[in-house]
């Protein structure tokens, strides 16, 4: 297994890729105590009508995976629970695990609702090792959605992508630019990421059973057997991949939050713990020259409930000032104080990203 990422070469790019667990089957489970441990089939139906959209740990074990048919699926593991799909409820929780990302990065490019990849080179938090905020991730999507993630470490983001399956489920695996030519030789072939079965049978019948025996052909051969895409066989078992990681969409949102070693429920610690986090908030903000409309609170109580309240001006803001006084506004609409909390947080969303950072203060009317 490669060894912890001690990156310090400031031209190697920090990749990370990101890819949850059986995402929408794990949501199932997470939600639903009695499909907990059980062989858990998201889509399709005992009928056998349909196509498997996720499967978990349990009956993977039996064989079944992703896009399989249920009727196959139904026979490799009779005793399989299926469930309908909730995908509203799947895109609201990767709208969650998307905010944590850009808490690190601007630079994310998800590549669906479970997986994306993440540019950390320069990230918010002034981290220099991807292995760390990769960690900081894991924990923040376990802690705050309850389910798992797995995450590759690389500077390129082919080797982040393998990197991400080498150690599921809840794994974090990394691999170093140096160990990277050496690690694709004695990779099975069919572990690269873009060789297909039907590639790798024609792969078989070559002679090509490991990243070494490709690694023997000339560019001009793969070209020849495999058309163009011979180049990126060629190019990818030596572990050269100059693709960047293009984000999406804009940020949309700028907030910062905190998990308290200890409960809390004193009212006046809380009203200036959130005075110093909008000022946390307010320097972000105009570091980004952003201002925005919209004030959320997040409030997280002792028992893990969780809950937003939210408020928007006609006008934008980036004050610290009068962040705090809508936070503490909105506090009083929560049972802050009566109820111990683990965790408080800001944002501001509704953005205007283009002002130059030059905001008229208005006043904020709350009666």
């Amino acid at each position: 297994m490669p060894r912890p990422e001690q990156m310090t070469d400031k031209s190697t790019r920090k990749i990370i890729h990101i890819d949850m667990d059986a995402f929408y089957a794990s949501v199932e489970q997470r939600d639903f105590p009695e499909y907990r441990g059980k062989p858990l089939i998201v889509g399709g139906s005992p009928e056998g009508r349909g196509v498997v959209a996720a499967a978990s740990y349990e009956v993977r074990k039996f064989g079944v995976h992703s896009a399989m048919p249920a009727a196959r699926a139904i026979r490799l593991c009779p005793h399989a629970v299926f469930v309908k799909p909730r995908f509203e409820v799947y895109r609201k929780v990767s709208s969650q695990i998307r905010d944590i990302f850009f808490r690190f990065t601007d630079l994310v490019e998800p590549l669906s609702l479970d997986e994306a990849y993440l540019d950390v080179t320069e990230n918010h938090i002034g981290l220099p090792s991807a292995t760390l905020i990769a960690r900081k991730i894991r924990h923040l999507i376990k802690e705050e959605t309850r389910l798992t993630a797995s995450a590759g470490v690389a500077h390129n983001k082919f080797l982040a992508k393998i990197a991400s399956d080498l150690d599921k489920p809840d794994g974090l695996a990394v691999i170093l630019p140096e160990e990277a030519e050496d690690f694709l030789a004695n990779l099975e072939i069919g572990a690269f990421h873009g060789v297909g079965e039907a590639t790798e049978s024609k792969m078989h019948a070559l002679g090509i059973f490991m990243g070494s025996d490709l690694k023997e052909w000339s560019e001009l051969e793969l070209i020849e057997k495999f058309g163009k895409v011979g180049r990126h066989y060629y190019r990818i078992v030596r572990g050269i991949d100059h693709r960047r990681v293009k984000p999406h969409r804009i940020r949309k949102s700028i907030g910062k939050e905190r998990t308290f070693s200890e409960d809390v429920d004193d009212l006046a610690w809380i009203r200036n713990f959130l005075s110093d986090l909008s000022q946390k908030v307010a320097e972000s903000m105009k570091d980004k020259q952003a201002a925005g409309k919209t004030v959320t609170l997040k409030v997280r109580y002792a028992d893990f409930e969780t809950l937003t309240r939210s408020t928007s001006f006609n006008h934008y803001i980036n004050d610290a000032e009068d962040i705090t006084r809508t936070a503490i506004q909105l506090l009083k609409d929560t049972e802050t104080g009566s109820r111990k909390v683990r965790l408080l947080g800001i944002t501001l969303s509704n953005l205007n990203l283009s002002e130059g950072g030059h905001f008229r203060q208005l006043e904020i009317p709350f009666e």
